[in-house]
């Protein structure tokens, strides 16, 4: 908008001078409103109405920075796909190759002269191929949780809040609501799984271990723990020499509820 004075315009300076201070003036409150929606946006979370039945895509991550697992929320069979950081095929290895780097000078420079095929065919002839391509990240195993008579269940609900890193399963079997909360611990380096029925004596399940890896072992150290241990997988030739050891404990913490007439 054009600004009059006295039936006369301004010089165009000011007239500028107005224009672009508007249009800095909305700049400004645009980012202050984008920032203030920001700020109070923080119950972020990824929420679905449905189990993740077997589709590992579907589980939701839950993850420390050493150890990680995937929750599958199902109500009726709980699967807790667990990992670690230093789990991996194979063992302490070299798959460099000597002699090799006059070769790659010239390897770079028909590339850099746009001579693919002369670089190509240079690799093939100069370039054996190494012993092996690195070795792979492998998952620690399964955690099972079996609640029996869950098969059939009303107000499904799972989430993972992305500010507390916490997943939440919770449905409803008959007149009991049941919800499992698990995270990984970074301090404690643990993940912790709370199982809750909001009726006395509600909870009845089965825990169990499997693992793709042999030779591997389940077995209970002490009352209420279940442990796996294992040792990696061969590849490409490199023997698994990664041992793992995985240690469930299991702690029951009743609640009393007091009522006051």
């Amino acid at each position: 908008m054009i600004r009059m004075n006295n039936s006369k315009f301004l010089p165009n300076d000011k007239i500028m001078f107005r224009r672009n201070s508007k249009h800095s003036i909305l700049f400004i409150l645009l980012i202050l409103v984008c920032s203030l929606a920001w700020a109070q946006d923080k119950n972020l979370k990824l929420w679905y109405q449905s189990p993740a039945g077997s589709t590992w895509e579907a589980a939701l991550p839950i993850g420390n920075g050493r150890i990680a697992a995937m929750v599958y929320g199902n109500p009726q069979t709980e699967y807790i796909k667990l990992n670690e950081s230093s789990v991996w095929s194979g063992g302490p290895s070299r798959n460099d190759l000597e002699g090799l780097l006059p070769v790659l000078s010239e390897v770079r420079k028909l590339i850099f002269e746009g001579k693919n095929a002369e670089a190509s065919t240079l690799i093939k002839q100069k370039m054996p191929q190494r012993t092996n391509n690195g070795m792979k990240f492998q998952p620690v195993g399964d955690l099972k949780l079996s609640f029996p008579g869950h098969d059939v269940f009303t107000n499904y609900y799972r989430e993972l809040d992305l500010e507390t890193a916490v997943t939440k399963t919770q449905y409803t079997v008959g007149n009991t609501t049941y919800t499992r909360e698990i995270f990984a611990s970074k301090p404690d380096n643990v993940i912790v799984i709370q199982l809750k029925g909001d009726k006395p004596s509600s909870l009845h399940f089965t825990a169990s271990f499997s693992t793709e890896h042999k030779p591997s072992s389940v077995s209970a150290p002490a009352k209420n723990s279940l442990a796996l241990e294992g040792l990696t997988g061969d590849h490409e030739g490199v023997k698994g020499m990664i041992k793992f050891y995985s240690l469930l404990k299991i702690k029951t913490i009743y609640f009393y509820r007091h009522e006051f007439y």
